[in-house]
């Protein structure tokens, strides 16, 4: 909460941007930091020596396919500079590793999936454990409304609930005999930023083992032509698509300022 309080005033105004621009906008800006931090807590005179040096025992041992014994000598050398190139990496990776972490939760609770809208039906599908038989029953909820009777009976060890509700946070509560599962949802007003929970709540010790509200996955490409076609590429989201764009600046920042 404390750390969502001080990154919605920075990053909320990138909500109102179409999702890939502001994907592009975070990746350069996570990736600008990380090279800054790289380029001031590394001896980048030594960085470049021990990367040059790496690079000369490569091809060393290129050049040793038919030794074996001297190859194994050079490659000997060889990890023992990149441990060494590792280890002087290793405290900008400790200063921005906290922040970057906070940041990919904030991420995650907003630009993973599309919200909950107000009177905008929405499902709650609960798969049971092999065998289950009973009547699972929607505890009432003021604002919340089932569209689908409030009592429906396990079928093929799964249950669906069609609801609609007004904007607010809720805690939907079902019983099934004397079981009682909790899940917590976000519906919003449709201009407000985008917030939600969680979608998929596993149970552990219960009859339930999976509760899951159909909020749909955000895809970074879907309806760009060609990207959003292709393997892999298609189906990412906030995380695959931040990947891909960090790379991309990382090697070019890295480039541009010169950082080994």
């Amino acid at each position: 909460m404390v750390f969502e309080t001080i990154l919605n005033p920075i990053f909320s105004p990138l909500l109102r941007l179409p999702f890939l621009l502001a994907i592009v906008i975070i990746s350069f800006i996570i990736s600008f930091l990380m090279i800054l931090a790289y380029k001031k807590f590394t001896d980048q005179s030594l960085m470049k020596d021990l990367k040059g040096e790496i690079k000369e025992l490569q091809k060393e041992m290129r050049k040793l396919r038919d030794k074996p014994q001297e190859m194994m000598q050079v490659q000997k050398r060889a990890m023992e500079t990149n441990m060494k190139y590792m280890m002087h990496s290793f405290k900008p990776m400790l200063i921005t590793f906290i922040p970057i972490i906070i940041i990919f939760g904030w991420l995650n609770s907003h630009m993973a999936y599309f919200p909950l809208v107000e009177d905008q039906s929405f499902d709650v599908l609960m798969e049971f454990k092999e065998g289950t038989e009973g009547v699972v029953e929607l505890v009432d909820i003021t604002d919340i409304e089932a569209l689908n009777d409030k009592k429906q009976t396990i079928k093929e060890d799964v249950v669906k609930f069609e609801l609609k509700g007004a904007t607010g946070e809720y805690t939907l509560k079902f019983m099934l005999g004397e079981e009682v599962y909790e899940n917590d949802i976000i519906i919003i007003d449709q201009g407000q930023d985008r917030v939600y929970k969680q979608p998929i709540k596993k149970f552990r010790n219960m009859k339930l083992s999976k509760l899951t509200v159909n909020n749909q996955k955000i895809l970074a490409f879907e309806g760009i032509p060609v990207l959003s076609t292709l393997p892999w590429f298609g189906g990412f989201g906030w995380l695959g698509s931040y990947i891909l764009f960090s790379l991309i600046f990382s090697l070019t920042l890295r480039k541009l300022f010169k950082v080994y």
